[in-house]
Parts: structure tokens; C-alpha cells; sequence
């Protein structure tokens, strides 16, 4: 998975040293609109963000969502609003960095989207303790919530989360294996990512060059749903719109960020975590064409305390499976403590 293509990318950006477009701020001349609410970190960047759910004021559960690849702050596991009023559950989705209307951090990383989600909470008051809910690679902020702020996270769920080849805790044997079984363009894109981020923007423009088909949108999908779904919203142009609204600041600065953020190398393994003062869940498809359900399998293997619960005939996208939104909520809340 490695050592030749680091040297070729160290090379190639040696050689090339292609600078990112500067990214379009919201907000600012020339910049798209600023339509959503937002709150200001302390850093000075803004968050742009969603509610959904119970009111605030009458919730007895604050949730916030960290969306996926391509997302954006209207992304939820789409609960009936009679289910989240009568568990008393209200929730917030944001745009991650460089997403949306949510302004660019060009230092961005699995810790930076943990405080995100800490300073959203807080600029919008949801107490010492709230649940934080990772859709696919948003996961990477709710496994950094679990390491960096976990004193703050009374639950959390992870739906699909996206893995990283390169954690330690994988058998190198077994991740080679499923590695080599993706499209060579994805391969190629998270070697890359991985080991010459500097050049990732320049290699993903390249038409001579094999990239990322999850960008692409041309990824083969083993189950019927997801393909029937990916199908349907790139024929009625939803698949462009998003893309457009979720890249509107720059797609290095919202994708591109991502694959390096995601793919990178991290501060820690998830594997090595130790037990939170919370509980977790992981929802996962056995049909998931994007995350191999053998590496969640091993994943959950090494963490005993993650509440694992595995789909059948289930692909990657979780939100659309009718009912699924509901039985999360019911899960975290039905029996919780107020």
C-alpha cells in the first residue's frame, strides 16, 4: 500500500509543488451567500448549522451531527420528528469545515473536528454533557470526540464510519487484502492522501491519472439499494446539486481536506482507545461497497465496549432504510437516564 508511492508523490510534489486554489469564503467579496445561522469559534471561523428534532428548550437529549463525504448540515439519520418529540431529543447538524457556509481551516484534523463539535455544543448551549452522531468519514470527528473530549460525550453512534487502511490495529495482511480489492483509482487517491497530501489537489485534477470514484460517484455498489439511490439522485441532479452546495468554498478546502484528514496519519488508533465514560454504537451494513464490513467486524473485536449491530443485506447508506432513524434514537434514549 505504500512505500513506492510515497516516493512517487514526494517526487511529483518536489517537482510540481502545485498550490490548492485559494478557497471562496462565505460571506466575503466575490464569495457565495452566508443563508444559514452561525456561530463564531474561537479562532474566528464560523459554523454553519441545522436544527431538527424537539425544541431546544424542551429537550431532554442535545444530539449533533458530524454529516458524511459530500454532506452537509441537513444531514441526519432522518428519525420521525413524532419519535424525536416524544423521546424529547433535539438535534443539530453542522457543516464541517469547508463545507457549506462553514468557513475553510487549512489545519484541519481528527482533533480539530472534535472542538468543533465541542464549541458548536457550547456556542449553542447544550450543557456539560451531550450525544454526537457520525455519519460514514464524519466519524473521524466522533472517534476524536472519544479521545480528546470524551469527559463531554454522554453517548454516541456511528453510522458506516469509515476506516482508515493505516491504523495500527489492523493486521497489515488483512488490510493489504481488502485494500487491493477497491477500484485502483480509490487506491490510488487515499495512497496519495495518505502519504503526499501536498499533492492531492493536483493529482485529483489530473484526467491522465486514476482518482477517486467515491468522488466520481461511479464506485461499483454491491447492494441493490444503495445503487437504485446513487442512481435516482444523479439522474434528478441531486447528486450535482449537492456536490455544488458541499464544494461551493473550494473542493480542496471540503473534500479533498477530508480524504487527507481521514486518510492521513493519525495522532492515535482508535483500537488502542480505552474504555469512555459513555456508551457507543456502530451501525453497519453487511453489503457496505465503501466500508468493508470485515475491518468493523475486527474494529469491534479489539473494542469490546462499542454495542455493534450489523445489517443484513444493508449497504452504506444507513439514512434511507426505513426505520433505522427511529431505532437509533430508540436505543440511545429509549432507556436512558434523564
Amino acid at each position: 500500500m505504500g512505500p513506492l508511492a510515497g516516493a512517487l508523490g514526494r517526487w511529483i510534489y518536489g517537482a510540481v509543488k502545485p498550490p490548492p486554489p485559494p478557497p471562496r469564503i462565505c460571506g466575503t467579496p466575490g464569495g457565495p451567500p452566508v443563508t444559514a445561522p452561525r456561530v463564531r469559534l474561537s479562532d474566528g471561523r464560523h459554523l454553519a448549522y441545522a436544527e431538527s428534532g424537539a425544541r431546544k428548550e424542551d429537550a431532554r437529549y442535545k444530539v449533533v451531527f458530524s454529516h458524511g463525504f459530500t454532506g452537509s448540515r441537513h444531514d441526519t439519520i432522518r428519525p420521525s420528528l413524532e419519535v424525536a418529540e416524544e423521546l424529547g431529543v433535539y438535534m443539530v447538524g453542522f457543516d464541517r469545515a469547508g463545507y457549506g457556509e462553514s468557513d475553510p481551516n487549512p489545519n484541519r484534523s481528527v482533533k480539530s473536528a472534535a472542538l468543533d463539535v465541542e464549541e458548536l455544543a457550547d456556542a449553542l448551549g447544550l450543557g456539560p454533557k451531550f450525544y454526537v452522531i457520525g455519519i460514514s468519514l464524519g466519524c473521524h470527528a466522533v472517534w476524536g470526540a472519544l479521545k480528546y473530549i470524551p469527559e463531554r460525550i454522554a453517548g454516541a453512534a456511528m453510522m458506516a464510519p469509515v476506516v482508515n487502511y493505516w491504523w495500527p490495529g489492523f493486521p497489515a495482511d488483512l488490510a493489504a487484502e481488502v485494500y487491493k480489492k477497491q477500484e485502483v483509482g480509490d487506491q490510488w487517491a487515499l495512497r496519495v492522501s495518505h502519504y503526499a497530501p501536498g499533492i492531492l489537489h493536483w493529482w485529483m485534477d489530473q484526467s491522465w491519472l486514476p482518482t477517486s470514484t467515491v468522488v466520481a460517484g461511479t464506485t461499483p455498489l454491491p447492494n441493490k439499494r444503495d445503487a437504485e439511490i446513487r442512481a435516482k439522485l444523479k439522474a434528478d441532479g441531486t447528486f450535482q446539486q449537492k456536490m455544488e452546495l458541499a464544494t461551493q468554498q473550494g473542493i480542496h478546502e471540503s473534500y479533498y481536506r477530508d480524504m487527507m484528514v481521514m486518510f492521513g496519519k493519525w495522532e492515535f488508533d482508535p483500537m488502542s482507545l480505552p474504555k469512555p465514560p459513555c456508551p457507543v454504537h456502530i451501525w453497519q451494513g453487511d453489503e457496505d461497497g465503501l466500508v468493508p464490513v470485515v475491518l468493523q467486524r475486527h474494529i469491534v473485536s479489539r473494542l469490546s465496549w462499542v454495542n455493534y449491530h450489523e445489517l443484513p443485506a444493508t449497504g452504506h447508506f444507513l439514512s434511507p432504510v426505513p426505520g433505522l432513524g427511529d431505532t437509533v434514537l430508540q436505543t440511545l434514549f429509549g432507556n436512558a437516564k434523564q
